[in-house]
């Protein structure tokens, strides 16, 4: 099928005559006719009714331009997308992250696609508040967890898992610690940046679940600060697998409880609702997709 034909034919049908349809098209109205001819060959149908005034669509005509439309639509999109996709990244983007995903993960990334891309400069955000990417002017946001419905656009590129942890320090304390509700008199540093930083579902197996209310000791509002706590042994506390798997793997802290698991989550790219991401959005998430594929297979579960 030649797609020159059904734009042919959707100007005439979209300007009423063959001759306002050359004019649009910049070519003559003789080839813009013998093109829609020889479409109406090709089909076997008759598409338009030619007055001395007028062109009109038959009905087969109205049905076949509606889907012109669509067809020329797409192809247009699938060009544009091949053009952004080999344009080189430039101008500002900019980016939000949670605190702890964001220091750990997408800041490095930031750092390498500053280094890669001299012409495009990252302005990064880290916070653990649900930014407005519009009003914002946000070009791409890291959302890490449970991801609300907001109607954006949004890609999952990744998963977490949690480990209660604590410090080598603080492990005398867990000796009679065996199931989970053995952990309710320990002192336990809340995370506030969750919605729930206290009451915590325990699983084992398919069967085996119980649900622990903690004993907040201390209350910190960044996942990071927590961390630190939990190494200076202040406490137990649930932390995801990217920002304590190193910790673990050295002994720097302890894995409690690892045959319970806990609730795993997501970690989704969301971009404000458009029609194309421009390039330097595309070969961001492209890396930052690679450094999570590095980092989830060097975090599996620690036993």
């Amino acid at each position: 099928m030649n797609l020159n034909r059904l734009a042919y034919f959707a100007a005439v049908v979209d300007a009423g005559s063959f001759t306002r349809a050359a004019e649009r098209l910049g070519i003559t109205k003789a080839v813009v006719s013998q093109q829609v001819a020889q479409l109406e060959r090709d089909v076997r149908t008759s598409l338009l009714v030619r007055t001395t005034r007028r062109v009109e669509p038959t009905e087969a005509g109205r049905r076949f331009h509606a889907r012109c439309v669509m067809i020329l639509r797409d192809a247009e999109d699938a060009f544009d997308e091949l053009a952004q996709a080999a344009a080189e990244p430039t101008g500002t983007l900019r980016v939000t992250a949670p605190n702890d995903y964001g220091t750990a993960l997408v800041a490095p990334v930031a750092a390498a696609f500053s280094a890669r891309y001299a012409t495009c400069r990252v302005e990064l955000t880290l916070s653990d508040d649900t930014l407005d990417l519009v009003s914002g002017r946000i070009d791409l946001a890291i959302r890490v967890g449970w991801l609300a419905d907001s109607g954006l656009q949004a890609r999952k590129i990744g998963g977490f898992n949690q480990f209660l942890v604590a410090s080598p320090g603080f492990s005398s304390r867990l000796a009679s610690v065996e199931e989970p509700d053995d952990l309710a008199g320990l002192p336990f540093i809340a995370n506030l940046a969750l919605r729930e930083p206290l009451l915590w579902p325990f699983t084992r197996g398919a069967l085996d679940r119980r649900a622990v209310r903690m004993q907040a000791s201390m209350a910190i509002d960044t996942t990071p600060g927590v961390l630190a706590a939990v190494k200076a042994g202040g406490g137990l506390s649930i932390l995801p697998d990217f920002l304590v798997a190193e910790e673990l793997a050295t002994g720097r802290l302890v894995h409690v409880l690892p045959a319970w698991e806990l609730p795993s989550g997501g970690i989704h790219t969301v971009y404000p609702t458009a029609r194309f991401r421009p390039p330097k959005v595309t070969a961001f998430v492209d890396m930052l997709v690679a450094a999570q594929k590095k980092t989830s297979l060097a975090t599996a579960p620690v036993g």
